[in-house]
């Protein structure tokens, strides 16, 4: 049986999807995988980060993890992200990853891969949804098994009930909720199960 790596992959400005991303890479850890946690770049101006403070401290408090790299996408035979939405779609920093990866596209390298999805928002219909449904539409275009969660566990229900990926919405605080967190784990849990089942 082929080892189960995890990429676990987000963005985040104030540290929402970065919460939710730890969560998963907690819960693999426990499931004994190997993962690696990795932020794409930022892509925004340094006057833009500096304008908003809670941007500015996550952006400073991060700069330990690595940045995601095609290398992440070829070495993972399974793949977490993390992303918030912006207008209804992912943030432009991941989808600029994405689009990094057609080479490893071309020659087959991200397909049969079991891929799972989370997002936030600021507002309970702030796109949520609309942003985990068209990330899977990319990953579908790379061949990727879709792993959602679904209702598999009570936690989702707990979380709000997305059986699409963990999804939340962002309080002034910036916190994450801990039914979020463990509906994080849950579906960062199911991803490793599958993934285990697959590659057996």
């Amino acid at each position: 049986m082929a080892d189960v790596k995890v990429a676990v992959i987000y963005y985040s400005a104030t540290g929402g999807n970065y919460q939710l991303a730890r969560a998963a890479e907690e819960a693999c850890r426990e499931q004994g995988v190997e993962v690696r946690l990795r932020r794409v770049k930022e892509l925004a101006p340094p006057e833009a980060i500096q304008a908003n403070p809670a941007w500015q401290a996550h952006h400073t408090a991060t700069q330990d993890i690595p940045e995601a790299t095609l290398d992440d996408l070829e070495w993972a035979n399974a793949y977490i992200f993390s992303v918030p939405t912006r207008f209804g779609n992912m943030a432009a920093q991941m989808k600029q990853f994405l689009d990094t990866a057609g080479p490893l596209w071309a020659q087959g390298k991200l397909a049969h891969k079991p891929v799972t999805v989370m997002s936030s928002a600021s507002n309970p219909h702030g796109g949520q949804e609309a942003t985990i449904l068209s990330f899977y539409t990319t990953m579908a275009h790379w061949g990727c098994i879709l792993v959602p969660p679904g209702y598999t566990d009570p936690v989702v229900f707990q979380a709000g009930g997305n059986p699409y990926g963990t999804s939340v919405t962002l309080g002034q605080d910036g916190q994450v909720s801990p039914e979020a967190l463990q509906a994080a784990k849950h579906q960062a849990s199911r991803l490793v199960e599958v993934a285990r089942k697959l590659w057996a």
